[in-house]
C-alpha cells in the first residue's frame, strides 16, 4: 500500500449547494449476578479523519478474486487494552467485528523497529518472556488486498480482558507487518484465516473461548458505540443492557455467504431520508463492521442521497463533504430490516467534523465550515454498515443462533440493566422474532472463500479545500 499523503488538496470548482420466536434466550439470574464481561472500548479521535477512506477507495478499486483473505484499511476507531502471557503484556487492540482472529506485533518486527517507534502506544508482545506461551505453527498470515498484511507464528497464551483470564488462547504475533496496531476480531471461527489459508480447522477466538471455558453462557454479545460526540462505548459479552437501547429488540437471520454462516450479513428492506423513501423494495445484503467507520451503500442509493443533501462527491477519494450546518437538521436517515427491525440515524451522526493538525476547523473556499458525510458508495466492494450506522444501533450478535438483533440506542445512557444471553428460547421474551424475514438476493459475497475486513478508519493530517460555492447552506430534509 502506498504511503498516505500528510495532506489533501480538493478542487472543487463551480460547485453549487442548493438550499417467529427469539432464538436468543435472556435470563435475569436467580442464583446471583449474570454471567456476563463488560469491556469498555474507547473511540480513538483522530485529527486525521480521511485516509482510510481514501485508501478503501483505492482498494475496492484493484480488487481480485483470488486473494482469499483481504484487509481493507489500516486503522479503526474503537480499541480497548489487554494484556497477553505471564507475566502480562499489555497491549491495546482495535476492534473488529468483521474479521476473527486476533493479532499483536513482536517487537522485532521490522515496522516496530523503526526509529519513530511506531509500535510504542499500542504496546507488543514478546512470546519468550512470557512462562505460558506455547507455539504452533509459522502459519499465521492475514493480508491485504493490495497483498501487504501481517504474517508470523500462531501461539497460544494466557489474555486477560474483561476482567476474566483465559488460559491457552490462540492469537496471531505478526513478525512481519504495516500495522502498528493489533486487531481483535471477534467474528465467526469460519472466518479465521487458519481455516481459509491452511485448510484446518477452526479455533476458539475470543468469544467462542469465553463460552467454552464458562465465563458466559453462549457465544453471544452485543454492542453499544454511544453517539459521535461520546469517547467510550461498550462490548458486553454473553448480555444485554436494557438500559442502552429503547423499545423492542428485533431479531432478524444473518444470512449464509455461499453455505456457511461467515460474516454479519443481515437483509436490508427500505432506505429513507426525512420524508423521502429512497427505495422500498430491497433484498439486500449488507455487512455489519465496526471496523469501518463510514456506511457504504450501493452507488444508485448513495447519487439519491447525494441529490437530496447537496453533497459534494471528490470521486479520487471516494468520499463527500457537506456544510457543516446539515448536521443541525432534524432529519433522519431510516435503515428497515426485516419489519419491524428499523434504526433512524440522526443526520447529525452523519455529519463528521474535519479538523487540520493543529485542531483548526477546515472549510470551503468561500469560508464555509467543510464536514466528512458518513455515507459514500460502494461501488464493487462490499456493502457495509459502519460506524456512522452502528452509533445509532444497539445491536446483538448471536453467533450460536446466527441472528443478529436491533434496536435504537439510547445515547449517552449511565443507568446499567444487565440481562444474561442464555442457550434456550423464550426464557425471557426481550427479543422477538422478525415477523416475515427477508432473504437477500444480492449485495453478498459471491464466494465463500474467508476474508477478513480490516479495520477501515478516515484519516488525515491536513485539508485544504480550494472551491467557489455559491449559497452553502445545504438542503432542507
Amino acid at each position: 500500500m502506498k504511503p498516505t499523503p500528510s495532506s489533501l488538496v480538493l478542487l472543487l470548482l463551480g460547485i453549487t449547494f442548493l438550499s417467529a420466536a427469539s432464538a436468543i434466550s435472556l435470563h435475569k439470574r436467580e442464583d446471583g449476578a449474570p454471567r456476563v464481561l463488560s469491556l469498555d472500548i474507547q473511540r480513538d479521535r483522530s485529527s486525521d479523519p480521511l485516509a482510510h477512506a481514501r485508501a478503501r477507495n483505492k482498494l475496492r478499486r484493484r480488487q481480485s478474486g483470488s486473494v482469499d483473505v483481504t484487509i481493507d484499511n489500516l486503522e479503526t476507531l474503537y480499541y480497548f487494552n489487554a494484556s497477553l502471557g505471564t507475566p502480562p503484556q499489555e497491549v491495546r487492540l482495535h476492534l473488529d467485528t468483521g474479521s476473527s482472529d486476533l493479532w499483536v506485533n513482536s517487537p522485532d518486527s521490522r515496522l516496530c523497529t523503526m526509529p519513530s517507534n511506531p509500535c510504542a502506544l499500542a504496546g507488543t508482545y514478546v512470546a519468550n518472556s512470557s512462562s505460558t506461551y506455547n507455539y504452533l505453527g509459522s502459519y499465521f498470515n492475514i493480508s491485504y488486498i493490495d497483498g501487504s498484511g501481517a504474517s508470523g507464528d500462531y501461539v497460544t497464551d494466557s489474555i486477560e480482558v474483561a476482567n476474566a483470564r483465559l488460559s491457552d488462547f490462540q492469537f496471531g504475533v505478526g513478525y512481519v507487518s504495516t500495522s502498528a496496531q493489533g486487531i481483535l476480531g471477534i467474528g465467526y471461527k469460519s472466518n479465521e484465516v487458519q481455516v481459509a489459508r491452511s485448510g484446518m480447522a477452526a479455533y476458539d477466538n475470543l468469544p467462542a473461548k469465553m463460552a467454552s471455558d464458562g465465563h458466559i453462557a453462549s457465544n453471544a454479545f452485543s454492542m453499544w458505540l454511544n453517539n459521535l460526540e461520546a469517547s467510550t462505548g461498550s462490548l458486553l459479552f454473553g448480555g444485554v443492557n436494557r438500559a442502552q437501547y429503547q423499545g423492542q429488540l428485533t431479531s432478524v437471520p444473518i444470512q449464509r455467504v455461499g453455505n456457511q454462516f461467515r460474516e454479519f450479513y443481515i437483509t436490508l428492506t427500505k432506505l429513507a431520508l426525512g420524508s423521502t423513501v429512497i427505495d422500498e423494495e430491497m433484498q439486500l445484503g449488507v455487512l455489519l463492521d465496526s471496523g469501518s467507520t463510514l456506511t457504504y451503500l450501493p452507488d444508485n442509493l448513495v447519487e439519491a442521497i447525494y441529490n437530496i443533501t447537496n453533497a459534494v462527491y471528490q470521486e479520487n477519494e471516494g468520499v463527500a463533504f457537506v456544510p457543516c450546518a446539515l448536521g443541525e437538521q432534524t432529519a433522519n436517515m431510516t435503515f428497515t430490516f426485516s419489519e419491524p427491525a428499523a434504526i433512524a440515524v440522526p443526520i447529525s451522526e452523519l455529519v463528521i467534523d474535519l479538523v487540520d493538525v493543529t485542531g483548526r476547523q477546515l472549510s470551503f473556499a468561500n469560508g464555509v465550515p467543510a464536514c466528512l458525510f458518513g455515507v459514500a458508495p460502494a461501488g464493487d466492494s462490499t456493502i457495509v454498515l459502519g460506524d456512522t450506522f452502528l452509533r445509532s444501533a444497539y445491536v446483538v450478535y448471536d453467533l450460536e443462533n446466527n441472528e443478529i438483533s436491533l434496536a435504537q440506542t439510547v445515547f449517552n445512557a449511565t443507568e446499567s440493566d444487565i440481562a444474561e444471553i442464555g442457550t434456550g428460547s423464550r426464557a425471557v421474551p426481550l427479543a422477538t422474532a422478525a415477523e416475515r424475514p427477508v432473504s437477500a438476493t444480492s449485495g453478498l459475497p459471491i464466494s465463500s472463500a474467508a476474508r477478513a475486513h480490516r479495520p477501515t478508519s478516515v484519516k488525515t493530517a491536513a485539508l485544504v479545500v480550494a472551491a467557489l460555492l455559491l449559497g452553502a447552506a445545504g438542503a432542507a430534509l
